[in-house]
C-alpha cells in the first residue's frame, strides 16, 4: 500500500483506508460508547463481520444499529460480556465459539481509569481485574478461534499511564500498600503492555500477533469516575507540554491500525501511539514513548503465570 505515514491527527477511517475486510470476524469489547464504538464501526466499514461487547446490551443494540445503518453492514452482532466476573467471561466465550469458529480481529478495549478502591468477589482490585484479568482471560479463551483465523490479531488498548506504575507483582491488589487510584490504573496499563509482548512471543509462531497502544487523551466515559480534583492531579502527572486532546475518531485510528496496518505484520509485541510504533521513553519528561517496565519480557513472562494463577487456568502457547 505503498508507503503509509500517520500521526495524531489521523483518523480510524484515514488510517483503514483501502483495506479490505470482507471475510474477516472481529470483536471488539467496551464497543457501547466512545473508542469501541468508533473502532467497531470503522471495522464494520471496511468490511469486517463484527461483535460488539457491552455491559449493558440495549446501549450496545443502539450503537450496532447505527452502525448498520452508516455502514450498510448488517453483520454485527452485541454480546453480554462482564469482564469482572470469571464467570461472565467464561459463558461469553462459550458461546461465541458456539456461534464463530473463527476470529481474526480481537481488540481489547475496555476498561475503567481511577476508580475509587473496589475489590471483585474473589477480593481482585477493580482497575486489575477489568483491565488486565478479565480481557487475559477472554484471550485465552478465544485463543483455538484466533488460531483458526490466523493470520489473527489482539490489539491491547492501553496508556501512556501506564508510565504511573509498573505491575508490583509483591502486591498487585493492594492488600498491603496504601490504595493509589493512579498507581492502580498505572499497573494495569503495564499489565496490557506486557500482556500483548508475552501473548505475541507465545502465539505469533501461529499466526497471532498482539500489540498494545496509546490511544490519546480522550473524553470518553472512561473518566465517569473522575473529578476536578482527578482531572488537576492528571494535568500535573502530564508532561511539560500538557495533553493533547483528541477527537473519538482520532483516538480509535491507532486500534484500528494496529489491528489492520499491513505494514504491521510481523511486528508483534510492539508498543503504539500516534499510529506508529513507538520507542523507549528518552527521559522522565519526554512526551512520547514508553517506561521501560512496559516491554521488559521477564516481567511479561511472570505476569503470564501470576494470571494464569490467579485465575485457575492455564492456555497452551
Amino acid at each position: 500500500m505503498g508507503d503509509r505515514e500517520f500521526d495524531q491527527d489521523s483518523t480510524a477511517e484515514q488510517v483503514s483506508e483501502g483495506i479490505d475486510l470482507r471475510g474477516r470476524r472481529a470483536l471488539v469489547t467496551g464497543a457501547s460508547g466512545g473508542l469501541g464504538a468508533e473502532t467497531a464501526r470503522v471495522l464494520a466499514l471496511r468490511g469486517a463481520a463484527v461483535t460488539l461487547t457491552a455491559r449493558d446490551v440495549p446501549k450496545g443494540e443502539k450503537v450496532a444499529a447505527e452502525i448498520r445503518s452508516q455502514t450498510g453492514n448488517d453483520a454485527i452482532d452485541v454480546m453480554a460480556l462482564e469482564l469482572v466476573s470469571p464467570a461472565s467471561v467464561r459463558a461469553f466465550a462459550e458461546a461465541y465459539l458456539g456461534r464463530h469458529g473463527a476470529l481474526q480481529l480481537l481488540v481489547n478495549n475496555a476498561g475503567v481509569m481511577a476508580c475509587p478502591l473496589s475489590r471483585t468477589a474473589q477480593g481482585w482490585e477493580m482497575q486489575f481485574a477489568t483491565n488486565h484479568l478479565g480481557h487475559f482471560l477472554l484471550t485465552g479463551l478465544l485463543l483455538p478461534a484466533l488460531r483458526a483465523g490466523a493470520p489473527a490479531r489482539v490489539v491491547n488498548v492501553s496508556s501512556r499511564g501506564h508510565r504511573f506504575s509498573p505491575v508490583v507483582f509483591d502486591d498487585i491488589h493492594f492488600e498491603r500498600r496504601p490504595y493509589d487510584k493512579w498507581s492502580a490504573y498505572g499497573q494495569a496499563k503495564s499489565a496490557n503492555c506486557l500482556f500483548a509482548l508475552e501473548l505475541d512471543r507465545r502465539c505469533a509462531g501461529d499466526g497471532v500477533g498482539s500489540f498494545s497502544l496509546h490511544p490519546g487523551a480522550i473524553v470518553t466515559e472512561l473518566g465517569r469516575h473522575m473529578s476536578p480534583e482527578d482531572m488537576a492531579e492528571l494535568r500535573s502527572r502530564a508532561p511539560a507540554g500538557g495533553f493533547v486532546w483528541k477527537t473519538v475518531p482520532c483516538g480509535a485510528a491507532t486500534s484500528v491500525y494496529a489491528a489492520t496496518a499491513p505494514e504491521l505484520d510481523g511486528m508483534g509485541g510492539q508498543y503504539l501511539e500516534d499510529c506508529r510504533i513507538a520507542g523507549p521513553r528518552a527521559s522522565a519528561d519526554a512526551e512520547v514513548g514508553y517506561a521501560p517496565w512496559a516491554l521488559d519480557p521477564d516481567a511479561a513472562r511472570r505476569l503470564w503465570d501470576v494470571s494464569e494463577q490467579t485465575l485457575g487456568v492455564r492456555f497452551a502457547g
